[in-house]
């Protein structure tokens, strides 16, 4: 049988079988592949390690059906994530939003590289004394990014209904946008919108495809948690709307930092 090697991220692991486990692998050329860890949950197995949020080095063999893995290795695991409880349902949520993007077969070298960059991000908040803000603006930018390299991104620049651009009077607190999830954002308060955003709020998100989050001169995040959750339901709504699959793990989230739909704050400033 034909054997392949290729590096990816465990997105999801499950048991197979009595002693076996199905992983779902993300990588570079293949997009998501569905992989039989054969013996992987008995003891002392050398596949032990093909557990969710591993990255791994794997040599599969198969080309028809559910390919098996016949070694692997460890290139990093996120497992430090799992001793906090907003870093593991903020990984687990975007592993789940990879799963809802990428197509079985279809390569995802861009969307893999985003995932295990904002990974490692959270990685270095575990250790934080209070990372939860921190680390609610890292899922909500990953969402923003994953969301883009998926071919879904929310359309940011410009009103979905007059095709005005989206241009946020900075210090109006009375201007508003409403998002129609199936269309995108609107200029103006729509009483039907499950979501609207303030001047500051959109300016805000606006800024969240670039690389860094954005933060003030003095190095501070930018905006307020309820800020950051107001934000997070917005691409909840979206994705609801767009994709397959729901994201369960906000759920999890939810008990980090209480209700997701809190009253939309102003944000106050806008300059870093």
């Amino acid at each position: 049988m034909p054997e392949q090697t290729l590096e990816g991220l465990v997105l999801s692991s499950k048991p197979l079988g009595e002693h076996d486990r199905l992983l779902v692998l993300l990588s570079d050329t293949g997009g998501l592949l569905r992989l039989a860890a054969p013996g992987a949950r008995k003891p002392r197995s050398s596949l032990a390690a093909a557990a969710a949020l591993a990255h791994l080095r794997v040599q599969i063999s198969g080309s028809r059906g559910l390919r098996r893995i016949r070694q692997l290795q460890v290139l990093h695991h996120f497992g430090s994530l799992g001793t906090r409880l907003e870093t593991l349902s903020a990984a687990q949520a975007m592993a789940e939003l990879a799963l809802a993007l990428v197509p079985d077969g279809s390569p995802a070298p861009e969307l893999l590289a985003d995932l295990l960059a904002q990974l490692n991000r959270l990685e270095l908040l575990v250790d934080e004394r209070e990372p939860q803000l921190e680390t609610l603006a890292v899922l909500v930018q990953g969402f923003v990014h994953l969301l883009a390299l998926g071919g879904f991104a929310l359309p940011l620049q410009s009103c979905a209904h007059s095709c005005a651009p989206l241009q946020p009077p900075i210090g109006d607190w009375s201007w508003r946008c409403s998002l129609l999830p199936a269309e995108g954002l609107v200029i103006g308060a729509l009483p039907q919108a499950p979501v609207q955003l303030n001047a500051s709020e959109l300016a805000l998100l606006q800024r969240l495809p670039r690389p860094h989050l954005p933060r003030r001169r003095d190095g501070a995040l930018l905006g307020p948690e309820a800020v950051w959750l107001h934000l997070l339901q917005l691409l909840e709504c979206w994705c609801r709307e767009h994709l397959s699959k729901r994201i369960r793990s906000l759920v999890l989230l939810r008990s980090c930092y209480g209700n997701m739909t809190p009253q939309s704050p102003s944000l106050r400033t806008q300059q870093s």
